[in-house]
């Protein structure tokens, strides 16, 4: 990236390329591929000369098999993790087969045995999943924030994301509450994960719930906003991400897909075909390579994307930005007279916000400037006492409803009018939008 200070560098696939040359994955093991193969053989053959239909779990994972991975690199992290999490379910004790579960013979014994190292092993790597993936989804979020003013429009949106977060959980605690399945959580998991783009889409367009707030943001560079609304388009910066490191992600989802359809086969067969010697050897060697590649690629891919030089510094960004806001009004306030605002707020925790300045010339120029609040019975507090700026910018969260003015005084000169360029806004309490705001994802 350009340190010179003069012009803002444009977020395109090409740009990220650049960073991406430095940064080459070491191909995925092959024995990633061999080991899919041979698992879905041996799930085809546990499929022949069956006496009963095949469970319908089961033929739902064998077409998901059979289908292409998903084509985002966070899909398939979701993909993974969730079935990281049936192969533990299956690996679990209370889950084996009834025969199994007796261990009658010295081949039942080193079998349960296997079976609960490689639900250790897979215990270790959801959990190494599901830390990158927290990660990574504040680093985004933290990046986005950190060119946003470090003022209460900040505040706001964090305080939104923590709100929207904790529903999410109870969402998900709800459905366990109620028995749902691994699949039904993932599939909602999967789901609040739309929903968090969308938000964040929404930030980039001004829209939704952040409407109100966005529209306030001075000083917040358009690549920023471009970025977030455009980060998970189909053709912009995440698929450069997708084109550099998505075949090896594409081969792990899989192996762990494989892997899964095996071992639920296994268990429905059981009582007609136990697991042979050669079959076991292929399945730990399968889980012990699933394992390391999928922690070597988390390892890789959260240290180059944490790196990734999505946006310009601050200061190029700011210094360009500010000279491209168009949304101040101007008001020439004369000799001898005020300039007033009003803002109706219908609700508490409201912010009124502004943003001023008066023109200077050769002689140095200030206004006064003050604040008064009236109720519904009309009776006037003075929220912010007069005094005179050549500028000024700030912000109140209000604690009452009703008219809130804004007033610019210059009955003090005798002589000169005042250039006023000014921004001001009433940014309602920032809420969670509801079911039908949100709409079907």
């Amino acid at each position: 990236m350009s340190s010179k200070k003069s012009s803002l560098v444009p977020i395109t696939r090409a740009f990220l390329s650049s960073y991406y040359d430095k940064h080459p994955f070491s191909p995925i093991s092959d024995d990633v591929s061999r080991l899919s193969q041979q698992l879905r053989s041996l799930s085809a053959g546990l499929q022949q000369d069956a006496t009963v239909p095949l469970p319908q779990g089961e033929r739902y994972l064998v077409q998901e098999v059979d289908s292409q991975p998903p084509h985002k690199i966070d899909e398939n992290m979701w993909k993974n993790r969730e079935h990281i999490e049936e192969i533990i379910f299956l690996l679990e004790t209370s889950h084996w087969p009834k025969l199994l579960q007796q261990q009658s013979t010295t081949e039942d014994i080193e079998l349960a045995r296997l079976l609960k190292q490689l639900r250790e092993k897979c215990g270790r790597i959801l959990e190494i999943v599901e830390s990158f993936q927290s990660k990574n989804a504040e680093n985004v979020f933290n990046t986005v924030m950190t060119y946003m003013p470090q003022d209460f429009r900040g505040t706001l949106i964090r305080k939104q994301r923590e709100r929207s977060e904790k529903n999410k959980k109870a969402q998900v605690d709800a459905l366990v509450s109620a028995g749902g399945s691994i699949r039904d959580r993932y599939a909602l998991l999967w789901q609040q994960q739309m929903e968090r783009r969308r938000q964040l889409a929404q930030l980039g367009s001004a829209g939704g719930v952040y409407k109100t707030v966005v529209k306030y943001l001075v000083g917040v560079p358009q690549v920023l906003l471009d970025f977030v609304r455009q980060i998970n388009d189909d053709q912009g910066p995440m698929e450069e991400q997708r084109h550099r490191y998505g075949l090896p992600m594409y081969a792990l989802t899989k192996l762990v897909l494989n892997i899964h359809l095996f071992l639920s086969l296994s268990w429905w067969r059981f009582q007609d075909i136990k697991l042979q010697k050669h079959q076991l050897s292929i399945l730990e060697e399968a889980v012990n390579v699933y394992i390391s590649e999928l922690a070597r690629f988390l390892n890789f891919t959260g240290e180059v994307f944490a790196n990734s030089p999505f946006f310009v510094t601050v200061e190029e960004a700011g210094a360009i930005e500010a000279n491209k806001n168009d949304d101040y009004k101007e008001a020439s306030v004369p000799a001898g007279t005020t300039y007033e605002v009003s803002l109706e707020v219908d609700s508490v925790n409201s912010y009124v916000a502004w943003d001023f300045s008066i023109a200077q010339g050769k002689i140095s120029m200030d206004i006064g400037f003050s604040i008064e609040y009236t109720n519904s019975s009309g009776r006037k507090t003075l929220i912010l006492p007069y005094r005179r700026y050549d500028s000024d910018q700030g912000n109140f969260c209000t604690i009452s409803a009703g008219n809130y003015k804004l007033i610019w005084d210059n009955s003090f000169s005798t002589f000169f009018k005042k250039a006023l360029r000014y921004k001001v806004d009433c940014i309602p309490p920032v809420v969670e939008p509801d079911a039908e705001e949100r709409g079907t994802l």
